[in-house]
């Protein structure tokens, strides 16, 4: 049973790192959200869309993994909210098909009308898809209304564990106000990453000007709606699991007493704030804003991963049930049996090279700065 558990706890991170990566390489989603705000021209347009057009796979492919990974480990989950609030997964997934499509649309377009079209497209994606995305992830600490039951396994007419309690199918995260904080929050990031993407790869005297007067707006509604929630949460109940009978029960300032319980995810979830904090002052005040996206980026990775892992580990309920307390989920009750979770260990030994692999094609995608005579010559621009 300790070796299960320690294999529970290992894959709870491998996702919790998994989502960091996804939400710092939504800087994809953020720059195409400022692409008429920034672009003034068709020119600067195309030069914004090249920037982020050179890495929407990563994003995508990130999205993809994580929702396979969590398929893979905790197949309950995956069943659960995948399956029942399906709405609000298919809006997520649909705006990122949309962004794949756009790109190549806009670039094939003649007219000036129809490339606008398409590339509206591109900013739709980049306010749903973040803002979506940080409201899912918010209902790990405000819960969702399922149900779950064991039991039906037996039953042959219907063998359906869980079900949603309402007809909402997931809309109803936006029900909840700090669904929508979280949800706000991470759009802004994106934005502030976007920017200091942009930054680090364009090189254009009236973009980075732009570029650098807008990230300060941005950095400012992240910070205010961001430290709303992590305070909130910090304040608020809990959703505990007795380790012994594995009763769920609402404890007062549950993930607080998470982080000071484990000072390492304390410590990660500090240098990522403030790494973040590092990024935004040398995208706005320093004379060479190019590396802010690294300080920020990496921030952006500790910081997300400390949280999941707060939502998660420590007798956590990472998934809980507004509907019936006992119904949350957690890494105990959630996961795929010892077996998976050890051959999947072993698979999982080959994600250092895969990371190689991602480092090598980013550099050889980067060796210099875009700039608009650049994309007159490239016949494979966007």
């Amino acid at each position: 049973m300790e070796t299960y558990s320690c294999l529970q706890h290992y894959w709870w991170f491998l996702i919790s790192l998994l989502g960091g990566l996804l939400v710092f390489l939504l800087f994809v989603q953020g720059g195409n959200s400022l692409l008429f705000q920034l672009g003034k021209t068709a020119e600067e347009r195309s030069l914004l869309i090249n920037a982020t057009g050179r890495k929407w796979e990563f994003t995508f492919t990130t999205l993809v993994t994580f929702g396979g990974a969590f398929f893979a480990s905790f197949p309950l989950f995956y069943s659960t909210s995948f399956g029942g609030a399906y709405w609000a997964w298919m809006l997520i997934l649909f705006s990122f098909v949309l962004q794949a499509v756009a790109y190549e649309f806009q670039a094939s377009m003649a007219s000036p009308k129809g490339k606008k079209v398409w590339q509206s497209f591109l900013v739709f994606n980049g306010i749903l898809g973040p803002l979506l995305l940080g409201a899912a992830v918010a209902t790990f600490f405000t819960g969702s209304n399922f149900v779950v039951d064991k039991g039906n396994m037996s039953d042959l007419s219907m063998p359906v564990i869980s079900r949603w309690a309402n007809g909402w199918h997931g809309i109803d995260i936006l029900f909840n106000i700090w669904n929508w904080v979280l949800g706000i929050a991470v759009y802004y990031l994106s934005r502030v990453l976007g920017g200091l993407y942009f930054l680090n790869r364009i090189d254009d005297d009236t973009l980075v000007d732009r570029c650098r007067r807008r990230l300060f707006g941005d950095a400012l509604a992240f910070l205010v709606f961001f430290l709303a929630f992590v305070v909130r949460t910090l304040v608020s109940d809990g959703f505990a699991v007795n380790p012994a009978t594995q009763e769920i029960y609402m404890e007062p300032l549950k993930y607080l007493n998470n982080l000071l319980a484990m000072p390492a995810v304390l410590a990660v979830f500090l240098v990522g704030v403030v790494l973040v904090l590092v990024g935004i002052a040398r995208g706005v005040f320093s004379a060479t804003p190019r590396c802010g996206i690294w300080f920020a980026g990496i921030g952006t990775v500790f910081t997300v991963t400390a949280l999941l892992l707060c939502a998660g580990w420590n007798n956590t309920a990472y998934y809980p049930s507004l509907v019936d307390l006992q119904s949350s989920l957690t890494i105990a009750n959630s996961s795929s049996s010892p077996f998976t979770l050890e051959v999947m260990s072993y698979v999982s030994i080959l994600i250092p090279f895969v990371l190689a692999y991602i480092i090598y094609a980013w550099r050889a995608l980067e060796r210099k700065q875009i700039t608009r005579e650049e994309l007159k010559k490239d016949d494979h621009a966007y």
